[in-house]
C-alpha cells in the first residue's frame, strides 16, 4: 500500500520526503500548516507512503454515525473536550498502552490564523516521556513529510518559538490562514529541487 498512495501523492503533484523516517517507537508528530481538512487527507496518505502509522485525538463530537467507525480505523481517538485540563494526561496513557505510536498534533488548534499556537503537543510529550518530532504538509513546495526531532527544554514558551521557525515561509493550502507563511522561507533548496 506504501507505493500505491506514493503513486497518488505524485500524480496529485506532491512529493514525500522519504529521507527522515523516524526509527524511533513513539513519538508526539506536531504537524504545520493545518489551513484545511484537505491537509488531513493528504498528509495522511504521504504518512502511509512513509510506513508511519499515526493517531489523533479529535473531539467526540466527531464520531458521529457513518464517519465515527471510518474515523476510528483511520487512527482516530475520540476525546471528550470538557476535561481539557487533563487532556494531557489522557494523551499519555493512550500512548503508554500502544507499543509503536506517533501521536499527530496540530498545534494550531484551528484551520483559521492562529499566532497562538497550543502547548497541549509540549506537555503530552513531557508526561509520557517521548520525543517530538516536526511533521510538515509545503503546499509552496508541494512537499511533505517528517523534520527532524526536536530537544525540548523547560521551557515551552521558548520551544514553541523555535519549532516555528522550522515552518517559517510555508503555504497552507488556504493563503492568509497560515500566521508564518510571511516569514523569510525557511527551506529555499526544496524549491530549487522542484523546479
Amino acid at each position: 500500500m506504501k507505493k500505491t498512495y506514493h503513486l497518488i501523492l505524485r500524480v496529485l503533484g506532491y512529493k514525500v520526503d522519504l529521507v527522515n523516517i523516524p526509527k524511533i517507537k513513539k513519538y508526539v508528530l506536531v504537524f504545520a500548516p493545518h489551513t484545511s481538512m484537505l491537509d488531513f487527507v493528504i498528509g495522511w496518505m504521504a504518512l502511509k507512503s512513509m510506513g508511519v502509522s499515526t493517531l489523533f485525538l479529535i473531539k467526540n463530537e466527531a464520531f458521529f454515525w457513518p464517519f465515527g467507525s471510518m474515523l476510528k480505523k483511520l487512527g482516530g481517538v475520540p476525546v471528550n473536550r470538557k476535561n481539557a485540563s487533563h487532556f494531557y494526561l489522557y494523551a499519555a496513557e493512550i500512548i503508554a498502552e500502544r507499543e509503536n505510536v506517533a501521536l499527530l498534533i496540530a498545534p494550531e488548534g484551528t484551520r483559521k490564523r492562529n499566532p497562538k499556537w497550543k502547548k497541549g503537543f509540549y506537555y503530552i510529550a513531557k508526561e509520557a516521556d517521548i520525543p517530538v518530532m516536526l511533521g510538515y504538509l509545503d503546499y509552496r513546495s508541494r512537499r511533505g513529510g517528517i523534520g527532524p526531532e526536536f530537544p525540548l527544554t523547560d521551557n515551552p514558551d521558548h520551544d514553541i518559538v523555535e519549532i516555528k521557525k522550522y515552518y517559517y515561509g510555508m503555504y497552507g493550502r488556504h493563503r492568509g490562514c497560515f500566521d508564518l507563511e510571511d516569514q523569510p522561507y525557511a527551506h529555499s533548496e526544496w524549491l530549487e529541487k522542484a523546479e
